[in-house]
């Protein structure tokens, strides 16, 4: 009889039966199942079952915490199911069933615009500030910028386009090379791709809505004439161009002999990568651009103007994701040259900024504790503010999904007061907030009351959807149970000798009352723990320490249970009176994938009070991004009672005592 037996018979039950799971697999605490049908789990029934200590869904897995005794667990219900289990990275690979197509699609744009995203938000903030400097008319009554009247001023508004334009501009050789990195070809040809679309030889595409027909440069073959127009900023035609490239090249791999490869494969990808990207997929992509162009012209000089608003202003964030918002501009300059010289249409993009800035801001809110979220959330939500929705679209709200939908259904309410109340711009100004010193004073308290709805709406619905939507880890980081990418199982049985090792000690290390420090440091309660999963208890009781020293050491005589020997930063300690330890050094140290860390002991290893465990480096720990703080839970109280906590205290390894019991 296993000692999990009553609880994996339920849990296969209750989790849908062996045809309901497609695979599975354990990390260090948890059970990961990929199911066919999700829907079938029962989950409250799951997470009263005495083994489990909760569970969660992500990324198309179905996780249930078990904690130390994972292994043993997880065996038990393989041998019972009669299936076979399989790695992590097998089961993550069978995720992806479980999404819908368009999951897959925004999983594939988020992988791609993942790499480019530092940038963006750096971009972002630049032209951000730039723009505050150098388009707002705050001095002489309206009519001069910060930089009009300023020579400094002047120089850095100047200067700062230096990198907006490096960014934004030539973003499609970002994308081509992100698109080469992710497909596994060679990135310095979809650089050189991504450079041929935006050469300064070529019509920059920012001025093609401006340029007559007749001015537009063209390459003359004779037979045929192909127009010299760039791409900048462009997002479709650049996708396009490096997904061709990469399909050539692999063509190209595979039939070209090894020994004549080097030569013939890039020739043979580069070059007709770039013919289909100036005559097929660019005008594709400007033909998509004026159709789009034309419709909302249309909408917003018509009759059917406030349901074309709703639609705008719901549709507007995914068409900055590709790139073809920039076709509004050519639209609102048609409007400013024909009386009464003002745009219906730029308020709205304004709006849709703050919608979209909005969203963020509650997600900043929900994941103040993600130290990892955080750097992307605080300065994509200050860009997006301030009219540069990209880091805050491809950063956070495409990555999530629901902020970018609660976003567009706040843009879509706030476009129709706007456009209903016929709010009207006197200029193409600064997006965001600032948007509102673009907009005609007599429309002042329409737009207030329109940026109101643009805040609240998205706020209050991506608050609300993400208390109900995102897991622990997404709102406060990786928790201590995932802590290991891979965990070995636990040996089957003990060898004879540490058997009788074992008995012989028993007897006295039952007598033991007290486990002394793991750490030099500082003890405080493990509600305190920069991670959701130990300071919920979820794990069981026990402590933090804010180490000062470098070395953990067993807190008392004990057999190390478990140890992860590929990352070295967390073990399992068994003691004779049947009390389980975890010991995990730092929060989401698994990352670092052992660099750092010293194991110093073995799974099944007998080791004494006081004797050294892990030795790790907390200045690489900190340069990771990661938290020192070590907790020490208590996973199994055994045979020990009235367990007593010991914070608040600074604690010497091998020496205080920081968990008693009677």
């Amino acid at each position: 009889m296993g000692k999990y037996e009553n609880d994996v018979n339920q849990l296969l039950t209750l989790i849908g039966g062996n045809e309901n799971i497609q695979a599975v697999s354990h990390c260090m605490t948890r059970m990961r199942f990929v199911l066919v049908d999700p829907k079938k789990a029962d989950e409250k029934a799951i997470e009263e079952l005495p083994s489990v200590k909760g569970t969660f869904t992500q990324a198309g897995q179905y996780q249930v915490i078990i904690g130390n005794d994972v292994a043993v667990f997880y065996n038990e219900f393989t041998a019972y199911a009669g299936i076979e289990g399989v790695s992590k990275d097998a089961v993550k690979a069978a995720a992806k069933t479980n999404q819908n197509p368009l999951q897959k699609i925004m999983g594939t744009l988020g992988e791609i615009f993942a790499p480019l995203i530092p940038a963006l938000i750096c971009g972002g903030l630049v032209l951000g500030f730039r723009n505050v400097i150098g388009e707002i008319n705050f001095f002489n009554n309206g009519t001069q910028s910060l930089a009009d009247i300023s020579q400094f001023w002047s120089g850095t508004y100047n200067f700062l386009w230096l990198i907006g334009e490096a960014v934004f501009h030539l973003l499609p050789v970002g994308i081509v090379w992100s698109i080469t990195k992710k497909m596994g070809t060679t990135q310095i040809l979809g650089i050189i791709l991504g450079l041929t679309l935006v050469s300064s030889q070529l019509l920059n595409g920012f001025s093609v809505s401006t340029t007559k027909a007749a001015d537009i440069p063209y390459w003359d073959f004779g037979f045929a004439k192909v127009d010299m127009i760039g791409y900048q900023g462009q997002v479709i035609a650049a996708m396009m161009a490096g997904f061709v490239l990469v399909y050539l090249e692999k063509f190209f791999k595979k039939i070209c002999p090894e020994v004549i490869s080097m030569i013939v494969v890039p020739f043979c990808s580069l070059v007709p990568a770039v013919i289909i990207a100036h005559t097929v997929v660019g005008p594709i992509g400007w033909a998509i651009g004026d159709a789009i162009g034309n419709v909302v012209y249309t909408g917003l000089t018509s009759d059917f103007r406030f349901l074309f608003a709703a639609v705008f202003g719901l549709l507007y964030a995914p068409l900055v994701m590709t790139g073809l918002h920039h076709m509004t501009n050519a639209i609102d300059s048609q409007l400013l040259a024909i009386p009464p010289k003002t745009t219906i249409l730029w308020p709205m993009i304004a709006l849709s900024n703050i919608a979209q800035g909005s969203s963020v801001l509650a997600m900043s809110i929900l994941q103040k504790k993600n130290e990892k979220a955080q750097q992307v959330n605080v300065p994509a939500c200050i860009s997006c503010y301030l009219g540069v929705t990209e880091p805050a679209l491809f950063g956070v709200n495409l990555k999530y999904v629901f902020p970018l939908v609660c976003g567009m259904i706040g843009s879509c309410f706030a476009a129709m007061i706007s456009v209903g109340f016929g709010v009207q711009a006197f200029s193409i100004g600064v997006g965001g907030l600032p948007g509102i010193l673009s907009i005609k004073a007599a429309d002042y308290l329409t737009f207030l009351l329109a940026m109101a709805v643009a805040i609240v709406i998205p706020f209050t619905l991506t608050f609300i959807v993400g208390k109900m939507r995102l897991s622990g880890e997404d709102r406060y980081g990786k928790e201590a149970a995932d802590a290991a990418e891979a965990a070995q199982d636990k040996q089957a049985a003990e060898s004879e000798n540490k058997i009788a090792d074992t008995e012989a000690n028993a007897s006295a290390a039952a007598d033991v009352k007290e486990l002394k420090s793991i750490l030099d440091g500082r003890v405080m309660p493990v509600t305190e723990a920069p991670d959701d999963v130990f300071s919920q208890k979820i794990m069981g009781d026990g402590l933090a320490i804010e180490p000062s020293g470098t070395v953990v050491k067993a807190p008392a005589d004990c057999d190390v249970s478990v140890v992860m020997a590929d990352t070295g930063h967390a073990c399992g300690l068994t003691l004779a009176n049947g009390i389980e330890l975890l010991i995990h050094v730092g929060v989401d140290t698994v990352d670092m994938g052992g660099d750092g860390f010293e194991l110093l002991v073995q799974e099944g290893q007998h080791v004494k009070a006081g004797q050294e465990l892990i030795k790790f480096d907390p200045e690489k720990i900190k340069a990771a991004g990661h938290p020192c703080t070590t907790m020490l839970i208590v996973t199994s109280e055994g045979n020990a009672s009235g367990i007593t906590m010991h914070t608040g205290i600074d604690a010497k390894a091998g020496e205080t005592p920081v968990i008693t019991w009677d």
